[in-house]
């Protein structure tokens, strides 16, 4: 599976990220030069989550991004379809109730959380709209959605630079890194045909979700959509 404009099988993709678990965080942490640990920062801000709150992260994967919500007093509960990842996660944060779960069939009632969020994980998801129609189903009303993907930066000449780093350079360093380079040339051709900024809120708000507006982060390589239920 290398071609991002093909059909997404969710099996191919759980094999994917199964392949890539073991050093998934800190390939990450190369690729984005550091900054996705800001970008998750700036996720904790915007759900904004209070004690004794009930949080959902979807796609949550090794669990890095779950720990903040703990941290903050709120209960969260990691959610992941790739069951290597969960395993990964397990083993480092024992105390984290990582739950398998696929993002179009959510195994939790209607109204359960407080707040969903869902971290670099949305347009891997093989039907996004139905992913964002679940995601609303599961959420009480008033409660809140965060979005952080990435998105299409908002200076042009930037963005063409942007592009050939993802297409050129990204392969080779996740050779370099990687325990499964050949993933990461499907997520570079993913985020290559993700919607902007504008046409994600549109998704959001077919999907069932109230007034959403987005914040641009590293120059809209990264966007925070935010919504309400």
């Amino acid at each position: 599976m290398t071609r991002a404009d093909l059909d997404k099988q969710p099996g191919d993709v759980r094999r994917m990220f199964d392949a890539v678990a073991k050093r998934y965080d800190i390939t990450n942490d190369v690729l984005s030069l550091g900054q996705d640990r800001r970008w998750r920062r700036e996720v904790i801000k915007a759900v904004a989550p209070k004690p004794g709150e009930l949080v959902l992260d979807l796609a949550a994967g090794t669990g890095t991004s779950s720990q903040p919500f703990l941290d903050a007093g709120a209960s969260v509960v990691p959610t992941d379809f790739s069951i290597g990842m969960l395993q990964v996660g397990k083993a480092a944060k024992p105390h984290l109730p990582f739950t398998a779960g696929d993002g179009t069939r959510l195994p939790y009632r209607d109204a359960t959380f407080d707040a969903v969020t869902i971290s670099f994980g949305l347009r891997n998801i093989v039907d996004p709209a139905a992913g964002l129609r679940e995601l609303r189903r599961v959420t009480r009303p008033g409660g809140r959605i965060v979005v952080c993907e990435f998105s299409h930066p908002t200076w042009k000449p930037f963005r063409t630079v942007y592009v050939e780093y993802l297409m050129r350079a990204l392969p080779p360093v996740a050779r370099a890194v990687s325990s499964s380079p050949d993933a990461y040339v499907y997520l570079a051709e993913s985020i290559r045909a993700w919607p902007d900024q504008a046409g994600l809120a549109e998704m959001l708000t077919s999907a069932g979700w109230q007034s959403p507006t987005w914040t641009n982060l590293s120059g809209g390589i990264v966007a925070l959509h935010h919504a309400t239920a």
